[in-house]
């Protein structure tokens, strides 16, 4: 498992947008690798080995979709990220059949593209330190022994309580929208109207606030869901 920072590679052909990207990847603590174009992203991902990939799909010479092609045809298993102006679903179906891990529609919001790169280091086990353990308040989860207590009192979760509550302690103080916890707990087919998301929280607030424990999951309206102490 790597434990310094993860090496994010960004190919992207607007410098303006590259460069605020590289910036805040790099504010965030990430060694950051930039190319214009998809040929020098293939010549710098072989120098850098990095843990994650952004790319951009529309790129002069080598778009996104052919280099994400050409890593997958190598072998290679790096988590890619695909950035696209096009809200078309089949324009992101390209993306994943190309095989991109996952994919964000501009303009994103830098939260939720942290959000994504943490998800997708965290799932190729790269996490930039050795903790694999989340605490808040009095709450304590255990990745490795897959174990949530709450003031030494263990707390028996499902699969999915525990991925949700995972996706949020792992993003403490970030409000994440509903797309996206859809997207990174049930997949991207699910129905714009579900309620299963709603009932899973419901099912977590039960459990962590048994006995009248303090709320640590709170809704922002017409938003999504946040994990914090107050």
């Amino acid at each position: 498992m790597t434990t310094s920072a993860p090496t994010i590679l960004i190919a992207e052909d607007d410098r303006a947008v590259r460069d605020a990207l590289e910036r805040a990847l790099q504010f965030e603590g990430y060694t950051v690798h930039a190319a214009p174009n998809g040929a020098q992203a293939l010549d710098l991902f072989a120098e850098s080995e990095p843990d994650a990939i952004i790319l951009d799909v529309m790129m002069p010479g080598l778009d996104g979709l052919t280099v994400c092609r050409r890593l997958r045809d190598k072998g290679v298993r790096t988590p890619v990220l695909m950035l696209t102006a096009r809200h078309e679903v089949s324009d992101r179906v390209a993306g994943l059949d190309a095989g991109a891990d996952d994919y964000l529609v501009k303009p994103y919001s830098l939260d939720e593209l942290f959000a994504r790169i943490r998800s997708l280091l965290r799932r190729n086990g790269v996490t930039g330190d050795d903790s694999q353990t989340f605490v808040l308040d009095d709450l304590r989860m255990d990745l490795a022994a897959r174990r949530v207590t709450r003031n030494g009192v263990e707390i028996t979760l499902t699969k999915t309580e525990f991925d949700l509550l995972e996706l949020l302690l792992h993003n403490v103080d970030i409000v994440l929208s509903r797309d996206l916890i859809y997207e990174r707990i049930w997949g991207y087919d699910f129905e714009t109207g579900s309620k299963s998301l709603d009932v899973y929280i419901g099912y977590l607030r039960r459990k962590l606030e048994a006995d009248g424990a303090t709320r640590l999951i709170h809704t922002v309206r017409g938003v999504g869901y946040v994990a914090r102490s107050h």
